[in-house]
């Protein structure tokens, strides 16, 4: 136990008023009684109120009694309080801390504290509640009753229930690929503002397919009560690209779904899943019984894995894990792997994520740190080098993540076991992971999960905390839905990543003679391969060619943006699908990047923008995610916003009254810039600001884009010597960014 148990039911109680259930990320005013115990609490003793790491509930004030989250506390006796919040003042994951300290007099048992949150009296709206649900709630109450510093939970506590809003949203979810004849399954579901997936959904809608769907309904029904509708097999019997569109009354569109495509009979099928989340039992929010459950039956998902931080994972709950992935793994139906986050420190090697084929295998942690049962610590691996060593004989794969600590893969990598990088997750987006990668020559795959400490993987909404980024998601081409396939195509690199979207994509390269396509990377040792004309993203070739065909087919989930075509470091070509003469009246201002690459990541962009000469006729925030922060037109010509990025990009289009008048002014701490509407083009106009890609770009857009599918060919140049990394990130224009896995291609020099 992390505090301690001296005698808990003699230091009082507390309770919640009102309790019950609230809906997430409203204004709620609570009064929590505190009644002080057996042993009353001493001069200069005090209690915290904790809340989890995870919980984004609006951060406690004390100054302002008119404003959200103001708190008050005082004494029943008299007794002269001391209160102040601190976000790590306890004990992970119960770090999120309201002090209160007894600095003048005492307390005697059945005296209490009366603490108010979202003190209403003075005209405060109340305490914004965290914006993502949980059954369980708690004001958790410790006790330093002797002024020891030495605090003990009470017995019981105070909790109440967090749910969804009604839906001001709605989703369709398709798989996307399959056979023609196939048996699919489409998925429907309302989410309230700040992404929960929402069971006060009460509408009948029809539907409306691209191609002629077998099985498909005209209507469905959401009733209340229900989280989601799902219509079970349906197929199409001939190839091509479905879209199916949800409809509401009068016909408006609800929803359209992600692109499936029918095809033949493909050798791989795409499987999307999450590799990577939290729950409570470590520094998430919901059970892992919970995590799992969301992962299938609320976002949809393939393929899901539980990745809590080792040092948090005692024995009985790795069992627990254990048990939770046999009991949810279903062949055809459910991918769950078994595994965790090895949370070494930066020094060490920084973080690392394992997934195992099969349950019972060994956990090497990093540490014990908060595992406090020792019997097993000769177990642990403290380095990432160490880690690597235990597990060189283990059937698991290994990817290295970005998350409070980063993973240093200059420092440590095992190139037979750690086959992908991820780019992004609900921390931000990372491209200078893979960037490292391909500064060492390491032959890793582009991967993206969520790291969601919400308990909703696979739908993972950053709420209002400084996260600020959509967690991702991993498409997987495996031949079918098993634990081996999926792993095989981890170790193959066939996978592409996404900032949380669902889209088709397909790379390859294809060569003028025979070239050698190695089934696994040769650089590892001995391994059979064959003589091809293509290749595969992920797949390692030697070719004598000087030059190769890479092909480009996607089929986005909203209009793309840009294509940027990549040989390992080098851009070779940013491609639009408009020119000069099909743009019009939209720009569109993004900022982006992050400070550095620790814990400290998070760039403020606070600021606004105006408009001499002309004016914003409408506006259009992009990932403004975190709906806590403003972004609002306060005149015809001008806008100001609250926002950060982690690596990642927000911004906004600008619809002009003139295309051509007047000058854009933007005001942040970090860039300054004033730029003539006439100078603004469809090249980026570009002002950096330091930091890992921090800057802000502008440029200029169709007044409506509709291009959503691309299939292309270019000739690339294969250097010698050195792999050739082709791969393409694909940037939307709702904010989302796709990034394939390189296909590595070498000649008879390379060493």
């Amino acid at each position: 136990m992390p505090h301690s148990t001296y005698l808990p039911e003699r230091m009082g109680s507390a309770t919640i008023d009102p309790r019950g259930r609230f809906e997430a990320g409203s204004f709620q005013s609570f009064t929590l009684t505190y009644t002080a115990g057996y042993f009353g609490i001493d001069d200069t003793g005090s209690i915290k109120i904790v809340h989890r790491f995870a919980s984004d509930m609006g951060k406690p004030q004390f100054d302002d009694p008119g404003a959200p989250n103001y708190v008050t506390a005082e004494a029943s006796n008299g007794a002269v309080l001391s209160v102040r919040y601190d976000g790590k003042m306890n004990i992970r994951p119960w770090d999120k801390t309201l002090y209160i300290k007894v600095v003048r007099g005492f307390l005697r048992e059945g005296d209490r504290i009366v603490v108010r949150f979202g003190d209403p009296r003075q005209g405060s709206p109340g305490m914004r509640l965290q914006t993502f649900c949980e059954s369980t709630f708690e004001f958790r109450v410790l006790v330093d009753a002797i002024a020891t510093c030495d605090y003990v939970e009470l017995p019981v506590q105070p909790e109440i229930a967090i749910v969804p809003a009604p839906p001001v949203r709605w989703k369709a979810i398709l798989p996307t690929g399959r056979a023609a004849g196939e048996r699919f399954r489409l998925c429907l579901k309302g989410e309230d503002a700040w992404g929960n997936p929402s069971d006060k959904c009460d509408l009948q809608a029809s539907l409306r397919a691209s191609v002629s769907v077998e099985g498909l309904p005209e209507t469905v029904r959401f009733k209340p009560g229900a989280f989601s509708v799902v219509v079970d097999d349906l197929s199409v019997a001939r190839p091509g690209d479905l879209r199916i569109e949800m409809l509401g009354p009068g016909g408006a569109v609800l929803a359209r779904s992600n692109p499936l495509r029918i095809s033949g009979s493909p050798a791989l099928r795409p499987w999307w899943g999450d590799l990577h989340g939290q729950s409570e039992e470590t520094i998430g929010t919901n059970s892992a019984r919970g995590f799992f459950a969301f992962a299938r039956d609320k976002a949809f998902l393939d393929v899901c894995s539980h990745q809590g931080n080792d040092f948090q994972i005692t024995t009985p709950f790795w069992n627990h894990l254990n048990d939770l992935t046999a009991e949810f793994n279903a062949d055809g139906r459910f991918i769950a792997f078994p595994g965790y986050e090895w949370s070494g420190n930066t020094g060490l090697g920084g973080d690392r994520n394992v997934l195992f084929l099969e349950e019972g295998r060994q956990i090497h942690r990093s540490s014990h740190a908060l595992v406090h049962d020792l019997s097993d610590v000769e177990t642990d691996a403290n380095s990432a080098e160490d880690l690597f060593e235990a597990l060189k004989d283990e059937d698991c794969v290994v990817f290295a993540h970005i998350g409070g600590r980063y993973a240093d893969i200059k420092m440590s990598h095992d190139a037979r076991l750690e086959r992908a990088v991820e780019v992004h997750s609900a921390w931000g987006t990372f491209e200078w992971l893979v960037h490292d990668a391909f500064e060492q020559g390491y032959r890793v795959g582009i991967c993206s999960n969520s790291d969601g400490h919400k308990g909703r993987p696979g739908a993972s909404h950053p709420g209002a905390t400084s996260f600020g980024a959509y967690g991702g998601l991993t498409c997987m081409l495996a031949k079918d839905l098993t634990r081996r396939s999926i792993a095989e195509c981890l170790r193959a690199r066939h996978f592409y990543g996404t900032t949380g979207c669902r889209m088709i994509l397909d790379t390859r390269a294809r060569f003028d003679h025979d070239a050698e396509r190695f089934a696994d990377d040769p650089n590892l040792g001995p391994t059979t391969s064959e003589a091809a004309r293509e290749a595969m993203m992920g797949d390692v070739v030697r070719s004598d060619d000087a030059q190769a065909t890479f092909a480009i087919d996607a089929v986005a989930s909203a209009p793309i943006e840009r294509i940027e075509i990549r040989n390992a470091l080098e851009t070779l070509e940013v491609w639009r699908s408009f020119g000069e003469a099909g743009l019009g009246r939209r720009i569109r201002v993004i900022w982006e990047g992050s400070e550095y690459r620790g814990r400290g990541r998070q760039t403020i962009w606070d600021g606004g923008a105006t408009l001499e000469g002309n004016a914003f006729e409408r506006l259009a925030a992009i990932n403004h995610h975190n709906l806590d922060k403003r972004f609002e037109q306060t005149a015809p010509g001008a806008v100001e916003w609250t926002s950060l990025t982690t690596g990642g990009f927000g911004g906004f289009d600008a619809w002009l009254a003139d295309a051509r008048a007047g000058v854009l002014t933007i005001d942040t701490a970090l860039v300054k810039a004033a730029i003539p509407v006439a100078d603004i083009g469809r090249e980026d106009v570009v002002h950096d600001a330091g930091g890992i890609g921090r800057r802000i770009r502008v440029f200029r857009l169709p007044d409506e884009n509709p291009c959503t599918a691309v299939k292309m060919e270019r000739r690339v140049a294969l250097g010698k010597g050195a792999d050739n990394a082709l791969y393409v990130k694909i940037v939307q224009e709702d904010g989302h960014q796709i990034w394939s896995s390189p296909i590595y291609v070498f000649d008879g020099t390379t060493p």
